[in-house]
Formats: C-alpha cells, structure tokens, sequence
C-alpha cells in the first residue's frame, strides 16, 4: 500500500526540464512534489531531496553541504554522465548524498531509489519514528570499537547526560540508540531531533510544543519532542547549532525537570535522560559566546568520543562487506566481494565522511561493478598504482610503509592475527607492538 502523498514529500532543487518531465509519474504513485531554489531550499521540509547539481554548486560546496547537514533527510544528486567523470564530483556525491543518477532519468529506478530514500530518512529517527534498534549495532573489532562498546555498557545504567562528542559520519545517534537501548529505559521513547535541521523560529514549538491558539497556524495543541520523550531518551543532535535563546529554556527544564508549552502557564512535569551530540568544538563556541557554559556542563556529565574511520583500518574490510551485503539485499543483486586493489586503495584513503562514507561508496560500488568482485575504481578511489608518494625523509617512508604494511595484512587477515604477523614475518609480540606504535588497534 503506498504511503499518502501528504507523507511521502519531495523537494526537486533547482530542477531541469528532465525532472520537470518527472513530475506527472511521481505525483501518479503518491509523491508529493515541489520544486525550489537551492538558496530557499531549507524553508522547504521534505522527506526526500533531489539536486539537479551542476558546476556552479561546487564553486564552493558550502551551499549544498548546508543543506544537506541541515535539513535532516536523504538527498539524491541528478547530473550527467559527463559532469560525474569531472575532478573530485565524485568524491563529493558519495561522500553527501544518498545516491545519484545520471541524465537521461531511467525511471523505473528513479521510483525505486525514493522509495528507499524515504525508508532510510524515516529509519534515520525522524520525527518520533521509531526503529527496530536490535537490527543496529556497533560493528568491528579494532580497538577504537572494542574500547567503545565496553565504555557504552558501563555508561547506559545510568541516568546522567551523556554528551557524545566526534566527525560528522562517525555513528554518533547509534552511539546514543545503543545507550537506549542497554538502558533500563529501553522499553520507553527514544525520541531524536536534529538542533541544526529545524527552522529556528519553529523550533521552541519543536521541543517544548504549543497550545491552541499559541500563534498564527497553531489550530491545535502540539505535543513537543520533549514531552513525547517522557519515560524514555531524548537525543539532541548537533546540539551546537541551537540558538542561544532556546538554550537558555532547554538549561531551565534540565534543572527544573518540567516544561511549558509555548502559549501555555502550566508547568508539565517530564522525565527524560538527555543525550546530546555534536561535531563541533563546543569550548571554542563557549569562547565565542555562541554556546552557554552553564548549559555545557550539564549535557557533559559523561562524556564518549567516536573514533573517525582512518584510525579504524581493522574494521575496513568487515564493514565494507557488511554494506555489500546489505545494498546487496536492498537492491537485488548479489552480495560482492572486493578485489585487493579495491582493499588496499580503502586502506590508503583517508575517509573525511567516515563510515557514512564508506557505505555511500560501497552502495556506489555495487551499482558500477561489472566484474565478480568490487574494484577501486568502482568505489571512485584511485588503483594503489595510481599513488604517487609525496617527497620526505628516509625515516618517513620508512614510518609510512610499516603502518601501509599493517593496515593491508589486517585488512586481510583481521580475524587471526597470527597469520597476520606470519605474513610480515614478525612475531606476533612484535606485531602487536607495531600496531600499538601505529596506533590501529
């Protein structure tokens, strides 16, 4: 059955005569379609987002990352086969979008690719969405991962904040989905928000709710995400994007543990534990008096920091063939695996989106991929062949070829680390020194 069209949005950005063609078969199978600027792009909420993206939204990319980090849903880059070959396109359309497609439109697929847009945008714990948060775990065993794992199980019984702290990609809302869900408030909401993808003038309502008649358009009472969180979890992400104003009124709940709703003067009590996230360095916005020190040390009781993926290379190889299984299932085809130029060209990238990135690149892999197997450039990554090692000492080569030597044996060999030091001809004390000295594990 398909979802009603008033809940199955899509905004069309900046769109071509190609996806105005779109509109009539979108509109017939239960979207509903708008189309906008990419400056009025984020007065638009949506569920899903296509970008017709062109040159000029990369001269820079500011724009189109703004509304991609802020709008708090999955967006689907449209361009031609020719702008895609262009220098670092690429790059960018896997590490920020959802997926892509290349003119002229094969619609079929275009339907298909929405639909699971919409379903990932929803998964993402949109609204008061909730998952099945058992399918969601924390995978790898490099040390980063093992260390965390064991940090979450001592900090979920309790009921103090927890500020969650790393790069944007790095599994942040899992981190806190994981707290939930090991807590014994696991049976209770797990209510998410976004702080940077909610207009600010509606974002007091957001949180706190309203009461009819509050302001023009309010024609019922609202519950907001803090009261629906009652019992349960509330996630505040990119807590750093909220204006000072509503951080004053979110600092007066956690010390008085009740609210108002806007329009309203009755105090409703609320129990909730509150997890906040940000990627941003919140003492330098303290400094700079976008961010209240009060407010700081009350979210940041406990404190976890996730690990970016390049210090992460043991878990490459496990986490690129779990997102080919799992893009396998989503699309129909076969699970691939990778080929050794693919493996090592992963192991010398430096992953500024993070695991985020890995996926949307495995996701692209798997659609490219004409062979058995997964190649580097199918990924969009350069053949290890392709690198040319920039100028510097002996000793820096040397250092750059031990820790190369490590991450590529691991990520072969990372379920026994004896073949793995066999395979350096070490021993394994010294294999494990190494990778202590490397940092990797």
């Amino acid at each position: 059955m398909l979802e009603p069209a008033s809940n199955r949005r899509l905004l069309i950005v900046d769109p071509c005569d190609d996806c105005h063609r779109l509109l009539p078969g979108l509109r017939s199978v239960g979207w509903d379609v708008h189309s906008c600027t990419l400056s009025s792009a984020l007065e638009h909420p949506c569920d899903v987002g296509l970008l017709r993206l062109q040159a000029s939204h990369l001269q820079p990319p500011d724009a189109v990352k703004d509304l991609i980090s802020r709008s708090n849903t999955e967006w689907i880059a449209v361009l031609s086969a020719e702008e895609l070959r262009a220098q670092n396109v690429g790059d960018f359309v896997c590490e920020w979008f959802f997926d892509f497609h290349t003119l002229p439109f094969d619609v079929s697929r275009v339907q298909v690719t929405l639909g699971r847009a919409f379903g990932m945008a929803r998964l993402r714990g949109k609204g008061n969405v909730h998952v099945d948060e058992t399918e969601h775990e924390l995978l790898g065993d490099s040390h980063p991962i093992r260390e965390l794992r064991k940090l979450l199980s001592k900090l979920a019984p309790t009921e103090s904040p927890v500020l969650i702290r790393g790069e944007s990609g790095t599994g942040k809302e899992l981190v806190a989905r994981t707290l939930h869900r090991q807590s014994q408030r696991h049976d209770k909401p797990f209510v998410a928000i976004n702080c940077g993808a909610i207009p600010e003038h509606l974002i007091q309502s957001e949180l706190f709710g309203h009461e009819k008649g509050a302001f023009t358009g309010a024609h019922q009472r609202k519950i907001g995400r803090i009261e629906a969180a009652n019992g349960g979890t509330l996630f505040l992400d990119e807590i750093g994007d909220l204006p000072l104003e509503l951080q004053a009124n979110l600092l007066r709940f956690l010390q008085e543990k009740h609210i108002e709703r806007v329009g309203g003067s009755q105090p409703i009590a609320v129990d909730v534990r509150v997890l906040a996230a940000t990627h941003v360095d919140l003492e330098k916005a303290i400094d700079s008096g976008r961010f209240r020190e009060d407010l700081y040390y009350r979210l940041n009781v406990l404190q976890v920091v996730t690990a970016p993926l390049r210090d992460r290379h043991g878990d490459l190889s496990m986490l690129a063939s779990h997102f080919s299984h799992f893009y396998s299932l989503e699309t129909g085809r076969r699970p691939r695996s990778f080929s050794e130029d693919a493996l090592v060209a992963m192991g010398k990238h430096d992953w500024p989106g993070n695991v985020r990135e890995l996926a949307n690149r495995v996701r692209r892999g798997l659609v490219l991929a004409e062979g058995r197997q997964i190649e580097a450039q199918d990924l969009g990554l350069l053949s290890p062949h392709a690198f040319v090692p920039s100028m510097g000492t002996l000793e820096d080569y040397k250092h750059r070829a031990e820790r190369q030597a490590l991450c590529d044996v691991l990520n072969r060999h990372s379920d026994n680390l004896s073949i793995a030091a066999k395979v350096l001809g070490v021993s394994r004390p010294t294999f494990y020194r190494l990778l202590h000295k490397h940092q990797i594990r």
